[in-house]
């Protein structure tokens, strides 16, 4: 066991510093730089060239990169050169509306496609589950940059039950904070709901088949108990392994939705780096959004034994 997480995490810090070293070359390929931007546009080359060496931005690629690495292993991500607040700061002022929006999209997700798959798997082949299955098809091919207007539109503009852009913290009060974030997180769940009901769908009609369902039934058990005590758990191992992947792209996901609703979070922190060519700043969140990546799907891999008690034999065997 301790091997195995050893090995996972090796492989893990890997993948952080790839990221980390594809962020600095992506960015690098873009005209311009943090000195032109803080010049401003009548700044002259030479001005530029000086603030980039003052900046530290005239060093090969490899050298900031390392530089910088050097650092991040301390949990120093660096400073603005725009801003000049650190990186760290910015993530933790701008994590909480990320982090309620991805948990809140996750969860309304979750409900729903339950919810649907179970009825789906209890009449599979009628038109109910045809219903069903045709929606998760729609919702499925709506991307969040559509549903968004969309709903601004209805939601907002039309009805005005929503606010068009900004957001309330919790501070604030809860019905304020959720009436800011109903329309984003509709937007982001839409995908979601449709990937997580044709997925649980299947695998409910495939454990409805197994034997020890049958014995269930066979035993006088009501469909709703057996459905619920004996064929959910085992047919949610798949689903909490997209769940854990999907958890840790949605923090990083929200880039489009947060930018459409104008909120407060990593994503616009991202998008508002990039405009601005703050290389800093958009390192330190790619990474930071990579290391939650990577630590929420070592926790669903190692969530498998306590799920499938099948998976702990193996491991042991």
């Amino acid at each position: 066991m301790v091997l195995t997480v050893l090995q996972r995490l090796g492989r893990s810090v890997l993948v952080v510093l790839l990221v980390a070293l594809g962020s600095v070359l992506l960015l690098s390929l873009a005209p311009g730089s943090a000195a032109s931007v803080i010049l401003g546009e009548n700044a002259t080359p030479e001005m530029i060239d000086e603030l980039n060496k003052e900046l530290g931005l005239d060093r090969p690629i490899w050298s900031q990169y390392l530089h910088w690495l050097a650092d991040a292993v301390t949990g120093d991500f660096g400073t603005s050169p725009i801003t000049h607040q650190p990186v760290t700061d910015a993530i933790i002022e701008r994590l909480p509306v990320t982090i309620e929006l991805a948990v809140l999209a996750l969860a309304f997700s979750l409900f729903v496609a339950v919810i649907l798959a179970i009825i789906s798997a209890s009449l599979a082949g009628t038109w109910v589950d045809r219903a069903i299955t045709g929606l998760s098809s729609v919702f499925l091919s709506v991307p969040a940059f559509v549903a968004g207007p969309v709903l601004v539109y209805y939601g907002a503009v039309q009805l005005g039950w929503f606010p068009v852009t900004g957001w309330n913290r919790i501070s604030e009060g809860l019905g304020p904070n959720l009436q800011s974030a109903i329309l984003p997180v509709l937007a982001i769940s839409l995908t979601e709901i449709a990937s997580f009901h044709r997925l649980l769908r299947t695998d409910l009609v495939a454990t409805l088949r197994e034997d020890f369902v049958g014995a269930a039934r066979a035993k006088g058990m009501g469909r709703g108990y057996v459905m619920l005590r004996h064929a959910l758990r085992p047919s949610s191992f798949s689903l909490i392994t997209l769940v854990g992947i999907n958890l840790g792209r949605l923090i990083g996901g929200t880039v489009i939705v947060e930018a459409l609703f104008t909120l407060p979070g990593l994503g616009q922190l991202v998008v508002s780096s990039i405009n601005s060519r703050d290389v800093i700043t958009v390192q330190g969140v790619v990474v930071f959004v990579a290391i939650v990546y990577v630590v929420v799907n070592m926790l669903v891999d190692l969530s498998y034994g306590w799920l499938d008690p099948r998976t702990r034999k193996v491991a042991r065997a």
